[in-house]
């Protein structure tokens, strides 16, 4: 998970200069459609797929339409919004995974996870409305922002739904099935914009953006997360998100942009110390 959330930093400078170049929909078909073939030819050369695996194909179909959900809605809310403030509104999503976890699994949360849920939370805040005391009282939310936290309400949702369907096929395998099966409902959903796409004129950027979120930040981290979600409680999955705000003002700057203000760091700091406190103790599974 550590890995997971520096990979899926990097998806949100790119996918900030790439959102307006083309629609979310069709970036997105192309991106899972892309890491449907690299995690496809993993899956054929460790020992291919049980015929058991295919069981239920409607699992694959409901964890492809709610993480595609989300990315699509990603695309969208970085057309407005500031690539940090969009990772920390990432950061929202273990609370919200707590209480799916506790929906779905009856996962429950320790005081001292509260704590840091909570804490994690304030420290998002605190980056969304860019350090604006003001900005908060008057509770000014980015149309960004809000677009893109219903997606990550769909990523919460996701992570306990991964361990509710699983009938004990491997993280590579049962990635496959999502992603084949998200990339043909964005390509469903997605065909007027998919057509009216220009590739061959499409910028630089757009095709970076394509291949990195195809490689490291879908096939990686689909697989990352499936492994994660089997073994860790969703809230304790979801607590890495905490550190996306940091990797982001990390890849930012690696890429030629200004440094976060320095009380917006105060921001990401909180929720890297609620990251350490979630780590301190394991949570019971249930």
């Amino acid at each position: 998970m550590l890995l997971f959330s520096a990979l899926v930093a990097g998806s949100f400078p790119l996918g900030a200069a790439a959102a307006d170049h083309i629609a979310p929909t069709a970036l997105n078909a192309a991106r899972f459609a892309l890491a449907s073939l690299i995690v496809g030819a993993g899956v054929w050369a460790t020992g291919g797929a049980p015929r058991a695996a295919w069981a239920a194909p409607w699992r694959y179909a409901l964890l492809g339409g709610v993480f595609g959900l989300y990315f699509v809605l990603m695309f969208e809310g970085l057309k407005t919004a500031a690539p940090v403030s969009a990772a920390a509104v990432f950061t929202l999503t273990p609370p919200m995974a707590a209480g799916f976890g506790w929906l779905l699994l009856r996962q429950r949360t320790t005081p001292r996870i509260a704590l840091a849920l909570a804490l994690g939370a304030a420290g998002a805040l605190w980056v969304i409305f860019d350090a604006d005391v003001a900005a908060l009282r008057r509770f000014e939310v980015g149309r960004g922002e809000w677009v893109y936290f219903w997606g990550c309400a769909a990523h919460a949702l996701y992570t306990p739904m991964v361990r509710r369907l699983n009938r004990g096929e491997r993280a590579a395998v049962f990635t496959f099935g999502t992603l084949v099966a998200g990339t043909a409902l964005i390509s469903l959903v997605g065909l007027p914009a998919i057509l009216r796409t220009d590739w061959g004129a499409l910028p630089g950027v757009v095709w970076v953006a394509i291949g990195y979120t195809g490689v490291f930040a879908s096939a990686a981290t689909f697989t990352l997360l499936q492994y994660a979600s089997l073994r860790l409680p969703s809230a304790k999955v979801m607590a890495y998100t905490f550190l996306v705000p940091a990797w982001v003002a990390v890849w930012s700057v690696a890429l030629g942009e200004p440094a976060p203000p320095v009380a917006m760091l105060a921001g990401v700091a909180l929720t890297v110390g609620a990251l350490g406190l979630l780590l301190k103790t394991e949570t019971p599974r249930t």
